[in-house]
């Protein structure tokens, strides 16, 4: 059985009286791109910043590496947040919170620009750019922090085609490079696209966990087959 990356036991996670996650359990494996799919309102973004730590469960463990300790990561959301200074500055801010020596700093972000195709906006005021370029931003300064683990809300959901198609070759080839990927789609031509495996979650719960050819082929649970036919469960 391959390395446990990341594991997830009995996780429940309330907000006032209501529970959006429920008795969650999950292994995901180092090395795999694992796409979490699910109708509205169905906890997938909640469940990814719980595994990030953005938020602590109500109930439950999260284990990485089989406790171990928690590995570098990072967060890329739908929306990019940019601070008010030029794409390459947002990089390097980024190296500086992580501790990254200043003489090492700059160089790893024109690197990491340079992959991203950015180089010759690197001075540019990074909140003038386009959706795209902003996403692909987001993923420099992700990438510059040589994370172990990327986490993705819906990182092309505002984007038009092409610059979707751009964001998802740069995905796999920070996968390529031994970063696990932990994303959340609505799209599921993309689902079939990027993942190894698949997570279905449907209120609160993780209904269905399998590899992608499996999951659309047949779906294993009635809710995951709901939601393939377009029979979508309202929460």
């Amino acid at each position: 059985m391959a390395e446990a990356l990341l594991t997830l036991d009995a996780l429940r996670y309330d907000a006032g009286e209501r529970t959006l996650i429920r008795d969650v359990s999950l292994r995901i494996e180092a090395g795999r791109r694992t796409l979490i799919l699910g109708p509205n309102g169905a906890g997938k973004s909640v469940l990814m910043r719980l595994m990030h730590g953005l938020i602590e469960p109500s109930a439950g463990r999260i284990l990485w590496n089989g406790g171990s300790g928690r590995p570098a990561q990072a967060m890329v959301f739908q929306r990019p947040v940019m601070l008010r200074r030029s794409v390459l500055d947002n990089v390097i801010y980024a190296l500086d919170l992580a501790g990254v020596p200043s003489a090492a700093r700059r160089a790893r972000a024109l690197d990491v620009l340079e992959r991203v195709g950015l180089t010759a906006l690197a001075d540019r005021p990074a909140r003038v750019l386009t959706g795209g370029e902003q996403q692909r931003a987001a993923l420099a300064r992700a990438w510059a922090l040589r994370p172990r683990v990327l986490f993705l809300d819906e990182p092309t959901a505002s984007l038009d085609p092409g610059a979707a198609a751009e964001v998802e070759r740069l995905i796999r080839v920070i996968a390529d490079e031994g970063c696990s990927i932990v994303m959340v789609t609505h799209h599921l031509g993309q689902a079939r696209r990027l993942a190894d495996d698949i997570v279905f979650v449907d209120a609160g719960r993780i209904t269905e966990h399998t590899p992608v050819t499996e999951f659309f082929a047949s779906p294993r649970s009635a809710e995951a087959g709901n939601y393939l036919r377009g029979e979508l469960s309202w929460t």
